[in-house]
């Protein structure tokens, strides 16, 4: 019902300032009109953005991956130029078996899934739940994989809860996202500093009702406690690369997934925060290339 109130992004408004647009598509599968970013040739690795995000969030990594891999980077359902979806899409189980049914509708299986925030978590949902991904490589770059202190949330806050009661939330976030210097601010607020074109692309999603609306949906219907209690079962290859100043998922929360995970690599990008992939593409892409073919 919401897709009438919170029309997702107009494509055509947006194709012409958009990273990589000559590689986008639109692809329908599970209910989802999902907007897909495909490029290269190789082995099949998924790149899955955070929360609050969109494909956009792997613009410096996209060329560099697509080199040695056929990169697949969806917008998640209910961001940037992906729908909603029907009731349940926006939970941690239903992005799973979208992004199941994505890969199917795609005839691929990813060799290689690599997810910032929670987008590691939705990996590893996927890892656990999907036999074909039994041997799949599992790279989490500031992976939220455990539940975070407070609202799990890293620009909206409470703001997520007030997503169920209140039908205008979306409206008002996304009305301060376009006031000057309030996006960079909530950048800022996750440890890390961006150009002048990643601040305009997140302004550009954020001050978006629809994408608003789906990303505080999503939120609101996020359960990490049940993951947290399954991560142990991962017998998957598992890499971390953290940023020593993430402000959102604190570096201490990689180790203690550590504990649960003893077979994961751990590596610290200094002075990088939560964006650290989106600040720094090259070492980021560096690392994946070198876990990725180390199994």
């Amino acid at each position: 019902m919401y897709e009438s109130f919170y029309p997702g992004m107009a494509w055509a408004a947006h194709r012409g300032t958009w990273p990589h647009a000559q590689h986008s598509r639109f692809v329908q599968a599970g209910a989802i009109h999902w907007h897909v970013q495909m490029l290269g040739q190789g082995p099949c690795m998924l790149l899955l953005h955070g929360t609050g995000s969109g494909n956009f969030s792997w613009r410096g990594l996209l060329p560099l991956l697509a080199e040695h891999f056929t990169v697949i980077a969806p917008d998640l359902p209910g961001h940037a130029f992906s729908s909603r979806g029907p009731e349940g899409s926006l939970s941690l189980p239903g992005m799973s078996e979208g992004l199941r049914a994505l890969m199917r509708q795609l005839n691929l299986t990813p060799q290689v899934i690599v997810g910032h925030s929670a987008g590691a978590a939705i990996g590893a949902h996927m890892v656990l739940s999907h036999a074909s991904l039994a041997h799949s490589t599992l790279i989490g770059l500031n992976p939220a994989w455990l539940p975070l202190p407070g609202m799990s949330s890293w620009l909206f806050g409470p703001a997520a809860k007030l997503a169920q009661l209140n039908p205008l939330s979306a409206w008002a976030t996304a009305k301060m996202a376009a006031q000057e210097g309030a996006v960079a601010r909530w950048i800022e607020r996750t440890g890390s500093t961006l150009d002048v074109q990643g601040i305009e692309l997140y302004r550009s999603v954020l001050r978006n009702s629809g994408h608003v609306h789906g990303v505080l949906s999503m939120m609101a219907a996020w359960q990490l406690k049940p993951l947290a209690a399954r991560l142990h079962n991962i017998r998957n290859p598992v890499f971390m690369a953290i940023g020593s100043q993430d402000q959102t998922v604190p570096p201490t929360m990689a180790h203690e997934a550590s504990l649960r995970l003893p077979q994961a690599k751990l590596v610290m990008q200094t002075a990088l925060g939560h964006l650290a992939h989106e600040q720094d593409p090259v070492g980021t892409a560096q690392l994946v290339m070198t876990w990725s073919t180390s199994t």
